[in-house]
């Protein structure tokens, strides 16, 4: 039997309603079972299909809340997930069925799959509807104590080094909360990054276990955190670091030109100016811009 016969609609009373055909985003708790909307309940009994990045994580999501499988297909759809999976799905879709996507934990999309299957969704002009719910970034930048009226959220940092610490170089200057994903074996690694390239006095919070019998957020400077998880080792759990936005400090010109003058002493133009502008929470260019004009006036 293939997928299209498979996915007849299933009625669950007789006030069942199908779903309209559609592509269903559908949020899913990141640790305890309670944390689900109705909604989202009303959906994954409702759908035609389901398309989950764990098939067995979503079945026992669905037993625990009483939600039966009625036969209906609950399909893998993942990060390896090819052309071809979509493709079916899309078709479904198109042939009037409701699909339900969900994650591991979670909605679908943030550092999750699913971004590819909305875009050609909507790209081919199919409904495709979000059912809001848990989050692992919004639960922790609500308890992180830091700012929330401004972030930024970067996924998962790159794993090598070199990389990493470009990328937050790139973010130093920002002022705005920076949220990441990252797995406990590379957390003190990380956070040392993050404390030689944002600065070491950033205000920073690590989550752990959020929603979780174990849940945990350790609050400090950059420093102190690195300091603190390369004395512990690696932690259990899934992981949030968030980082306090670049501290608003008045920089005067002689403070830059001092800075750059020590630098240039030991360090290529380019380099020296990355440091400075990280030490003092200012734009590259500009720094780079000024590190150039001393230059030149010492001829």
């Amino acid at each position: 039997m293939n997928l299209g016969e498979q996915s007849k609609r299933y009625e669950y009373g007789e006030t069942a309603v199908p779903m309209a055909a559609g592509l269903y985003l559908v949020a899913t708790p990141i640790g305890a079972a309670q944390d689900i909307s109705l909604r989202a309940l009303d959906a994954l009994r409702r759908a035609d299909v389901i398309a989950a990045e764990d098939t067995r994580r979503a079945q026992k999501l669905m037993s625990i809340h009483g939600v039966p499988r009625a036969g209906r297909p609950i399909i893998p759809y993942h990060d390896h997930s090819g052309d071809n999976a979509r493709t079916g799905l899309l078709k479904l879709i198109g042939d009037g069925r409701a699909v339900v996507c969900v994650s591991d934990a979670g909605t679908p999309l943030i550092a999750d799959p699913g971004w590819k299957l909305a875009r050609e969704a909507i790209d081919k002009d199919l409904p495709v509807v979000a059912l809001p719910g848990a989050s692992a970034l919004l639960a922790a930048l609500c308890v992180s104590g830091l700012p929330t009226d401004r972030f930024l959220f970067g996924g998962f940092p790159p794993p090598k080094q070199a990389a990493r610490r470009s990328e937050f170089a790139e973010l130093a200057a920002l002022r705005a909360t920076l949220v990441f994903y990252e797995s406990p074996r590379r957390l003190a690694a990380c956070l040392a990054d993050m404390a030689q390239t944002l600065g070491t006095n950033r205000p920073a919070a690590v989550c752990r276990e959020l929603t979780k019998l174990y849940e945990e957020t350790r609050r400090g400077q950059l420093d102190e955190l690195a300091a603190h998880y390369e004395e512990a080792g690696a932690p259990k759990g899934e992981i949030v670091i968030l980082v306090g936005p670049a501290l608003k400090t008045e920089v005067v010109e002689a403070d830059v030109d001092a800075a750059l003058t020590e630098a240039l002493k030991t360090l290529r133009i380019k380099d020296a100016a990355k440091e400075v502008a990280t030490d003092l929470g200012l734009p590259r260019r500009d720094v780079y811009q000024r590190a150039l004009a001393l230059i030149e006036a010492d001829g």
